[in-house]
C-alpha cells in the first residue's frame, strides 16, 4: 500500500494546489507551449506529491512546488523532442526499402536517395553539413553552431532550409513519375 501524506499536509498541499492552478499552469504552458499538456502536467505534479510519504519543511511550499511543475513540464518537452526527432511522418516512411522488398522497391528507393543526395549537393555546404550532423548523426543544434561559429537558431534555419529543400525535390520527383 503507498504511503500517503498526513491528512492535515494532504489538505494543505491540495488548498495550495487549488489556489495556485492557474500559476502552476501558466508555467508549464510556457515550457510546452500547449495548455492541456501543461494541465496535465499539473496533475502530474499533484498525484506525485500527494503520494509522497512528506513534503519537505521549506520557507516557500509555493516555490517548491511550482518547481516540480517546472521540473516535470521540463522533462516532457524533453520527452516530446526525442519522440518527435526521431519520429518521421507517414510520407516520409512511404521511403524506407523494407527488407526482402522486390526489385522496383529498391530501385526507387535507390533513386530517392540519389536525388535526395544531389539535393543535398545544390545546397551550401555549411547548410548541408548543419543537416547531416543533425539528421543523419543525431548531434544537437547546440554542438553544430559551436563547431560552425554561428547561433543555434541560424543552425535550425539551415536544418530546416535543408528539409524544405529535400521535400521539394521529392515533389517534382513524384509529379514527374505521375
Amino acid at each position: 500500500m503507498p504511503k500517503t501524506l498526513p491528512t492535515q499536509q494532504h489538505l494543505a498541499l491540495h488548498d495550495l494546489f487549488v489556489t495556485r492552478r492557474q500559476t502552476f499552469i501558466n508555467a508549464a504552458a510556457r515550457i510546452l507551449g500547449c495548455r492541456s499538456h501543461a494541465e496535465d502536467v499539473v496533475h502530474d505534479a499533484y498525484i506525485k506529491l500527494s503520494a509522497a510519504s512528506m513534503v519537505p519543511s521549506i520557507q516557500s511550499q509555493s516555490s517548491y512546488l511550482l518547481r516540480v511543475v517546472r521540473n516535470l513540464a521540463i522533462d516532457l518537452y524533453r520527452r516530446q523532442a526525442l519522440e518527435k526527432r526521431y519520429a518521421g511522418s507517414e510520407e516520409e516512411g512511404l521511403y524506407i526499402a523494407a527488407p526482402g522488398a522486390s526489385p522496383e522497391t529498391s530501385h526507387e528507393s535507390r533513386e530517392t536517395l540519389e536525388m535526395l543526395s544531389s539535393a543535398l549537393a545544390q545546397m551550401p555546404e555549411r547548410t548541408r553539413y548543419a543537416f547531416e550532423m543533425y539528421k543523419l548523426h543525431g548531434r544537437t543544434q547546440n554542438d553544430i553552431a559551436k563547431e560552425l561559429g554561428v547561433s543555434p537558431t541560424l543552425v535550425n534555419f539551415m536544418v530546416r532550409d535543408a528539409l524544405l529543400h529535400c521535400r521539394q525535390a521529392l515533389k517534382r520527383m513524384e509529379s514527374k513519375a505521375h
